[in-house]
């Protein structure tokens, strides 16, 4: 058995940042004109933008201060280093996204249902929200073709639910919902011009908020089984079998174990069953060369522990759970 532990980082989480500092640079652009939009507009829709653009410009610093702090190194109270903070990070995003974007905008919806008013300066609304398109719009395709990269094979359900990079899919979620709200709250603009009726501003803005809310519903439900332990892939559980019981020393794999602590740290532990004729030299030997042979076939396994096991093989109910 054999421990191996190093920080979380290199090509992979470098790009990651890029995407998240990208994200923040269009949001909090976005963020201001939409702001100072609604300000002159009295325009609800514009308003739940505002908000929408002002959290996930929070999100984008929380996402950043949660990479940061997975990266410090494995302490004493922490032996497995801080990857899971992370998730936990991400996991506070999806709950904001929930609480105060998707909040505020129902919140302003109704509120103009029930107290119309009349907008004004209806162009700066156009303006805004075609310069929002644009900024988000190009936001969206730097965190696609990242999170494409990962998932080139698989459709888009397997592929997020296969990402375990929660900074890249959750960014590319804010986004494709920031979209949906512009798209929507565009309509509710043209349709409150057009009838003279603000309570389509008021419909879009609760249309915007529910949008949020499934957002937020998705990314909480898929960061959830990050953050209490999930398993590497089953391609990878099972290459990582095949390569155990291809070893000449190995008679039978009983069980593997693995879990992600980050996006690219996982941790895996196996029961082992090795021939009863090898020596202890011979088995310290084999046991060097399996953790040496998984490390270079999967570069993401930084922890390995392996249990010799010389009892009888167990029975079929007794076998390699997940």
């Amino acid at each position: 058995m054999q421990q191996n532990v190093s920080r979380e980082g290199g090509p992979a989480h470098q790009r990651s940042t890029r995407v998240v500092w990208a994200a923040l640079a269009g949001n909090l652009a976005i963020a201001v004109s939409k702001t100072i939009a609604a300000s002159f507009t009295g325009s609800s829709a514009m308003w739940s933008e505002a908000v929408h653009s002002l959290v996930d410009t929070g999100n984008q610093w929380l996402l950043l201060l949660g990479m940061r702090r997975a990266t410090r190194p494995a302490s004493e109270a922490h032996p497995f280093g801080h990857g899971l903070e992370l998730y936990f990070w991400s996991f506070v995003v999806a709950v904001m996204i929930f609480g105060l974007g998707a909040g505020v905008s129902i919140y302003q919806g109704i509120s103009k249902l029930i107290h119309p008013e009349t907008m004004s300066r209806i162009w700066v609304n156009y303006i805004v929200l075609g310069m929002g398109i644009v900024f988000e719009g190009s936001v969206w395709l730097v965190a696609l073709r990242e999170f494409r990269k990962e998932s080139r094979r698989l459709g888009w359900i397997r592929a997020v639910r296969s990402s375990k990079d929660p900074a890249v899919f959750t960014v590319l979620f804010e986004d494709t919902a920031a979209l949906a709200g512009l798209l929507v709250a565009f309509v509710g603009v043209a349709l409150t011009q057009v009838t003279g009726k603000s309570v389509y501003d008021g419909l879009a803005s609760i249309v915007i908020g529910l949008i949020l809310a499934a957002t937020a519903t998705l990314l909480a439900n898929e960061i959830r089984g990050l953050l209490t332990g999930e398993a590497a892939s089953r391609p990878v559980r099972e290459k990582i079998r095949q390569l155990l019981c291809g070893h000449a020393a190995v008679q039978e794999v009983h069980r593997v174990w693995t879990m992600h602590f980050a996006p690219h740290d996982v941790l895996l532990a196996a029961s082992v069953k090795f021939d009863d004729r090898l020596s202890m030299a011979q088995l310290e030997n084999a046991i060097v060369e399996l953790e040496d042979a998984i490390r270079h076939q999967q570069p993401e396994i930084q922890r390995i522990f392996l249990e010799p096991r010389r009892l009888p093989v167990l029975t079929s109910t007794e076998t390699d759970s997940p």
